[in-house]
């Protein structure tokens, strides 16, 4: 019935990828149809040291497989032998919160991202700072199964959704530029949009020439670059230093 159920599924729903990913998905309100684990016993003494909030959830999700049975589910097998779907939140929802005003934390904007390891540790640091959203823009898809993996499940605690530049939440969007005048010297508001290019070509034109403001990071000389996720805690850190309304 769990292979049934999870075949069923499958095609329309997002794969939580490992114990933590599992963990986070229902702490946050995930719907979550079927779980899976190849030793149930071994998981729910992970989630009693762990996570005791969502223990008995998970007591009654997790269903035992054999090994064999988990790995022909999953494409690429989890330390903890812990896999599930859930429902994806709906674009319409997303939207709103995305769009509500007056917000109190800042949206993450990745402009066209090209990593989906990096875009899913970027979702990971929002949703730790409290960030409002995470929305790219370009062809990659934030719900792909790796950046999921990437975001330890964590996108079900903040908003995540595919827009064009020209589709972009309301609020002053300050762009990471190494042109852009010195972070320090700035004041994030709440209201933020705060976008990152890609590690490869840096902002799209499109979006520079939106951008209210220019900002630069504190780097050292010959330094090239920042990794993306780096680049995105440095400024969600300088935002949170300076707000009323950070963690």
């Amino acid at each position: 019935m769990t292979v049934t159920s999870w075949n069923r599924l499958a095609g329309t729903s997002v794969l939580l990828d490992g114990f933590h990913a599992l963990k986070h998905a229902v702490r946050f309100g995930a719907e979550v149809p079927v779980a899976v684990a190849v030793d149930r016993e071994a998981a729910l003494a992970l989630a009693e040291e762990l996570a005791p909030d969502v223990r008995d959830a998970l007591d009654a999700l997790l269903t035992q497989v054999p090994e064999s049975t988990y790995t022909s589910l999953v494409p690429r097998p989890h330390p903890t032998a812990v896999a599930a779907l859930a429902v994806r939140p709906s674009r319409t929802a997303n939207l709103e919160q995305l769009a509500h005003t007056p917000r109190t934390a800042p949206i993450v904007v990745l402009d066209n991202p090209r990593n989906l390891g990096n875009a899913g540790a970027v979702i990971r640091l929002a949703a730790g700072f409290g960030a409002t959203g995470v929305v790219t823009t370009g062809t990659l898809d934030p719900w792909h199964p790796t950046v999921v993996r990437g975001g330890a499940g964590l996108h079900f605690a903040t908003a995540v959704e595919r827009l064009g530049v020209d589709e972009l939440p309301p609020g002053p969007v300050f762009a990471l530029d190494p042109e852009g005048d010195d972070i320090r010297g700035i004041k994030l508001p709440d209201d933020a949009v705060l976008a990152f290019g890609s590690e490869r070509s840096g902002l799209s034109p499109e979006l520079r020439a939106c951008a209210d403001h220019l900002l630069s990071l504190p780097m050292r000389p010959q330094v090239s670059s920042y990794n993306l996720a780096t680049s995105v805690a440095m400024t969600l850190y300088h935002w949170s230093a300076g707000s009323d309304n950070a963690l």
